[in-house]
């Protein structure tokens, strides 16, 4: 799947460095990637749950979570193929960092944090297409299902977006350019622990 405009969107792409590691600890990639999809699921759920009246987002993050929680079902599957101890792993400051950024009052919060979550669906799905051709030899089953991914991480950037536009009354292009370039600077920047969105592990 061509994505181009994904890549476009974004600020910078996934350094060697972080890819390196990764194909390096597939095991903590693994329980890391699969601890995100779980997250996203419950992400999608709250903002149904506190957004009740918006029945856009209700329909949106309805297909999110569910799409999401098949994808831990899927991944964790691969855990227990791998015979990986599924442990509690730290979060990274990627998401935490991002969110500190978002405005307090409404609509703004819920614009900002529909940004936040198109942005961490955009790297996704550039991460998967970065690593799928890397883990190839040695991990084809694995390349072949973060392939499959990308449609449904494509699709949930864009479902993002457009939310974060439609209950914004205003255009939303300054708010996307502040958050994707901090973001660019937690993808580029070091990481005390390799996590599936940190910055380079040192």
């Amino acid at each position: 799947m061509d994505i181009s405009h994904i890549r476009n969107f974004l600020k910078c792409d996934t350094p060697a460095a972080w890819l390196d590691y990764a194909v390096k600890h597939v095991e903590i990639l693994l329980v890391d990637h699969a601890k995100c999809e779980k997250k996203a699921a419950s992400t999608a759920l709250s903002l149904m749950f506190k957004y009740p009246e918006r029945s856009e987002l209700q329909v949106k993050m309805a297909q999110l979570a569910r799409e999401e929680v098949l994808h831990f079902e899927q991944v964790f599957e691969k855990i227990q193929q791998r015979n990986i101890e599924y442990t509690i792993l730290s979060p990274s400051r990627y998401a935490a960092s991002l969110r500190k950024l978002a405005r307090g009052s409404e609509p703004h919060k819920l614009v900002d944090f529909c940004i936040i979550g198109g942005i961490i669906e955009a790297r996704s799905c550039e991460r998967f297409a970065s690593l799928s051709p890397l883990l190839a030899d040695k991990e084809p089953d694995l390349a072949r299902y973060y392939q499959y991914l990308l449609k449904s991480e494509s699709r949930h950037y864009e479902d993002y977006l457009e939310l974060a536009q439609l209950y914004s009354d205003e255009d939303i292009s300054e708010r996307v350019e502040l958050f994707l370039q901090h973001e660019a600077d937690l993808i580029q920047g070091s990481d005390v622990e390799f996590r599936f969105h940190s910055g380079i592990p040192q």
